[in-house]
């Protein structure tokens, strides 16, 4: 990412008279998630914000559009659901933030998650913000950050055959427990190595928490602008966790003489068969993912509130004392 990339984006100032939207994406298999989010919506429509959500997700919620002023809006499909709203709300853990991020992604609506998961590091808030996050979208007090994203393509026989996008990661594995995966990997089109594995992960320096973390490549803080590759339990000596430019070309290819075949998963969603032969090409995406942040935390504060890390005897810098060395003093 740039340096443009990784500045807060202000949202754009809106006309008083204009009406403001926000698209709300709920995971509606919890009870929680519904409780939550029918709160969310009958707050923000107080305020005058319209809520729009999908006409699926209205019906496993019981909602009566017209019981809302301004009344909710039904998005009958997801091609357009987030087009025209400021913001999209999402209710729910990681994955729902992930499919929300699938939704908006040709409208580039910013993704504003509230986490009822478990870990949820892509969420900006956890269940205990839910008042002070909806007071934040009514006062317009948020920014939003662009994070790097995947373009993923498949070839056969020298013809795209597949493409699509991925926020965390794209990765190859075998598609049989008991065969391994034959691969070549090719980083800007020179061959890598080969590798005997159970897959590989192509990731985001968002996604080097997640699968790629599980598969043991590095956690690369969201502001550095990288892709990761991490081979997932290959049987050679060179087989290592990578870092590589943003501009970067990613390459595996499946080889063509083994019995073994594969399949392609972009952030645990969305999948492709691949057989011997497939090739698959992973680049930078050229639109970026846009994630709502409401305070502007270190992302080091972060990763130990998620993971739980322990930091006792942490002291900090405003609690160093000075020390003194050849009789001189020193902060």
């Amino acid at each position: 990412m740039t340096d443009a990339d990784t500045a807060p984006v202000d949202p754009a100032p809106v006309d008083p008279a204009e009406v403001r939207r926000v698209f709300m994406l709920i995971h509606t298999g919890r009870e929680e998630a519904r409780e939550v989010g029918l709160a969310c919506a009958k707050s923000l429509a107080v305020h005058g914000i319209v809520v729009r959500v999908l006409a699926s997700e209205a019906a496993d919620l019981g909602i009566d559009p017209a019981a809302y002023e301004p009344q909710l809006e039904l998005a009958a499909d997801e091609d357009d659901a987030s087009r025209d709203c400021e913001l999209a709300l999402v209710i729910g853990g990681d994955g729902t933030i992930l499919r929300a991020a699938e939704i908006v992604q040709p409208h580039r609506t910013p993704v504003l998650g509230v986490n009822l998961g478990h870990v949820g590091f892509l969420a900006e808030a956890e269940y205990d913000d839910v008042e002070s996050t909806i007071e934040a979208i009514v006062q317009r007090r948020y920014t939003s950050e662009d994070r790097l994203a995947l373009e993923v393509s498949v070839f056969e026989d020298g013809q795209k055959v597949f493409r699509t996008f991925a926020v965390n990661e794209a990765s190859v594995e075998k598609a049989a427990r008991e065969r391994m995966l034959e691969v070549v990997v090719e980083i800007d089109g020179r061959p890598l190595s080969r590798w005997g594995c159970d897959g590989v992960v192509c990731a985001t320096p968002t996604g080097s928490t997640a699968y790629n973390f599980s598969a043991g490549g590095p956690v690369v803080w969201p502001g550095v602008e990288a892709l990761l590759l991490t081979p997932i339990s290959a049987h050679a000596l060179f087989a290592r966790a990578m870092v590589v430019a943003p501009t970067s070309v990613l390459a595996v290819e499946v080889i063509s003489r083994a019995d073994g075949a594969g399949v392609l998963w972009c952030d645990g969603r969305r999948s492709y068969d691949l057989g011997p032969g497939a090739r698959i090409e992973v680049t930078r995406g050229v639109e970026p993912v846009r994630l709502v942040r409401l305070h502007q935390a270190p992302f080091t504060d972060r990763l130990v509130r998620k993971f739980g890390l322990s930091v006792e005897g942490w002291r900090g810098a405003a609690e160093r004392r000075p020390f003194r060395m050849n009789g001189g003093e020193n902060a």
